[in-house]
């Protein structure tokens, strides 16, 4: 009979004065080291209900909000090049890998592997680098490829890169970028969207919907939305790669 699971759920954690939520599940096993699942965009922790009583039976299995997503801090919204304004926040890969890095280092306190979906994927990449020998591999799925980054213009039509300046100035645009994801935060789309990512309709759900819904509805949602959607020049996760030395599992 395996041991019963231990729970923690609803904890908060201060990082660099903003509260991360995150969750644990499962025992002490110091011959395994503990895993860190990291959610895609608009996602939170409770996206990996169903993995996280599996894992926890082989070591410790930890899930955590990002900040500006579930119940974590939804900070506003820094661009590039604008002027910085009391708790405001970057919505950067780089920002978003100090945190699990500094989360793995003050809050785990072993070594990790680092699960990541879409851009958690990304995110786990940065954060094995910065961890260092503290990561022992890397897992991604469906690790997001981010097409629209300027390092991958040459790859888009024409057209897409005769507007590109445009299109930059016009989403840095609060008032477009609220509307944007006033839009995009309806259950229809959120439905719509989840069948894409999950085409077999499995999980497909008014719980799961509901889970993706309840954050967008805080009042500092749009800002991680509009932090996002400006990210026009970050890591890409093969140049990330190419510098990995841990085991990474597609």
């Amino acid at each position: 009979m395996s041991p019963k699971l231990k729970t923690c759920k609803q904890t908060k954690w201060i990082w660099q004065g903003w509260e991360v939520a995150w969750n644990l599940v499962g025992l002490n096993n110091q011959s395994s080291p503990a895993t860190v699942l990291i959610h895609g965009f608009g996602a939170c922790k409770e996206h990996w209900r169903y993995n996280q009583p599996v894992l926890g039976q082989v070591s410790p299995c930890f899930a955590i909000d990002l900040v500006g997503f579930g119940e974590s801090s939804q900070p506003y919204a820094r661009l590039n090049k604008e002027l910085p304004r009391e708790g405001d926040f970057e919505y950067r890969f780089d920002s978003w890998s100090n945190q699990i890095a500094d989360f793995c280092q003050e809050i785990v306190k072993s070594p990790v592997i680092l699960i990541g979906n879409s851009i958690g994927g990304v995110i786990a990449l940065r954060a094995s680098q910065l961890l260092k020998n503290d990561c022992q591999g890397v897992v991604l799925i469906d690790c997001a490829q981010r097409t629209m980054d300027d390092k991958r213009l040459i790859e888009q039509p024409l057209l897409m890169r005769w507007i590109r300046p445009e299109l930059k100035r016009v989403v840095r645009q609060r008032w477009l970028s609220k509307a944007l994801f006033r839009n995009a935060a309806n259950p229809y789309v959120i439905k719509k969207v989840l069948e894409q990512a999950y085409p077999s309709g499995s999980n497909v759900d008014d719980q799961l919907i509901n889970l993706l819904k309840t954050p967008s509805k805080r009042p500092g949602a749009s800002e991680a939305f509009r932090g996002f959607i400006n990210l026009f020049d970050d890591h890409l996760a093969p140049d990330l790669l190419k510098n990995i030395e841990v085991p990474v599992d597609l």
